[in-house]
């Protein structure tokens, strides 16, 4: 009788919907208050250094996410081939975080320090030179692309004021920790340490 009832009228069924909505976004909500107690760097994690975070912002631009994914998971197979599974603790400055399951390319979760500058380099400009098979777009153009010092200044405060700890000296430093640097020696830099503060296991 009660469920009839509440079919039947729509501002009884309007108010009930409106209150199931709302447990169910503070269920979803309150836990991310706390996330950033529960959720501890891995040894050796910290933010990203100004040449890391431009790497980083220009791997977001350019989709890299659509087909590479950043999440070793914990089946067996995955970390036969990858390495230890990925922990929360290593992504914890990232925003966004890029994990998922996306794998038109490999995961590149643990590919720092698997190939050289020069290697990433080669595999950039013109993926087939090293990988036949590949059908990765070419990316020769970031070789003549200078960075702006002052805008990745500027997203480190950003990042500084939601809670990345960085120093004011670093910030201050950006400009000149990039200057004379194109947006490939970014994205190599940005690749280069992906995974390099894994958790041994």
């Amino acid at each position: 009788m009660s469920h009839e009832k509440l079919e039947t009228n729509i501002g009884l069924m309007a108010i009930t919907i409106a209150v199931v909505i709302a447990i169910g976004g503070l269920a979803e909500i309150i836990p991310l208050m706390y996330q950033s107690e529960t959720i501890k760097p891995l040894p050796g994690v910290r933010p990203y250094p100004a040449l890391e975070l431009a790497g980083r912002d220009i791997y977001i631009r350019e989709g890299c996410y659509n087909c590479h994914s950043q999440m070793v998971r914990t089946l067996r197979f995955e970390t036969q081939r990858y390495g230890v599974y990925s922990h929360a603790g290593e992504s914890v400055y990232d925003r966004p975080f890029q994990w998922g399951s996306k794998r038109t390319g490999p995961d590149l979760a643990r590919i720092g320090g698997r190939y050289s500058d020069e290697w990433h380099r080669v595999h950039l400009a013109n993926p087939r030179d090293v990988v036949p098979e590949s059908n990765m777009p070419t990316y020769a153009f970031m070789n003549d692309r200078s960075l702006d010092g002052e805008q990745i200044q500027a997203n480190m405060r950003a990042l500084q004021i939601i809670g990345d700890p960085y120093t004011d000296a670093e910030i201050a430093a950006a400009p000149a920790a990039v200057e004379g640097k194109t947006e490939m020696d970014a994205l190599i830099a940005y690749l280069q340490q992906l995974g390099k503060f894994r958790p041994k296991g």
